[in-house]
């Protein structure tokens, strides 16, 4: 059975013997390269994608033509707003990209009702990864109405660092952060001339964390 490595993930390891010898012939496994769109804005949903190996970002571009980063999948995590269209008939509302190569199982469907009809502990796995998802969500909203940019910057490259290291470009920060690349740039010259940080193409060095992150829970 080439679909029985997705059992590993858990939404399906709980499965009876029955239900995973029917989804056994049901799941598609795709090999995806990095950046490769899994699914594009206003297309119906194909499926559930359950991630294996890998990472998938999902973004929405805004009106003004700002993408921003709603959240990531990576293994062992299931795509949200894929739930809430499968479970609801609508067509995707985002974009969902690959960030590095990536293995995902894709339940149809017709699988995926049938799982959540026949399988308590398959539901159960999608309810827990839709609360917590929309907990994450909220915060998110109340990180952009709430906080300065420069706070939300500030946290975004604590949060990305590696070490003292941060491995991205102002515009990959502007997409994480749903602004433009000019205020990304603005802000990280900013930061330079106070000593937060030092720029290098592609790379942002943090001098002084813990200013950012005093910074980064300032209130007001």
């Amino acid at each position: 059975m080439p679909a029985v490595v997705a059992f590993d993930h858990p939404a399906l390891a709980q499965l009876s013997e029955a239900l995973q010898e029917a989804a056994s012939t049901r799941l598609q496994l795709l090999e995806l390269p990095p950046e490769q769109m899994l699914i594009g804005l206003g297309q119906p949903c194909p499926g559930l994608p359950l991630v294996l190996r890998g990472c998938v970002r999902v973004q929405i571009l805004g009106a003004g033509g700002n993408q921003i980063v709603l959240y990531r999948i990576g293994p062992g995590d299931a795509c949200t707003l894929s739930v809430g269209c499968l479970m609801g008939n609508r067509r995707f509302m985002a974009e969902a990209l690959t960030e590095e190569p990536t293995r995902v199982a894709l339940l149809p469907a017709d699988l995926f009702e049938q799982l959540m009809r026949d399988s308590a502990a398959f539901r159960q796995y999608i309810l827990a990864s839709y609360g917590s998802r929309l907990q994450d969500l909220m915060q998110l909203v109340e990180k952009i109405a709430f906080q300065r940019m420069d706070q939300r910057l500030a946290a975004c490259l604590l949060q990305q660092a590696r070490g003292e290291v941060v491995e991205a470009t102002h515009q990959e920060l502007a997409i994480e952060l749903g602004t433009a690349r000019e205020v990304i740039s603005r802000l990280l010259k900013s930061f330079e001339r106070s000593g937060l940080v030092q720029l290098q193409r592609g790379r942002v060095t943090l001098l002084a964390p813990t200013r950012l992150r005093q910074m980064a829970a300032a209130s007001g």
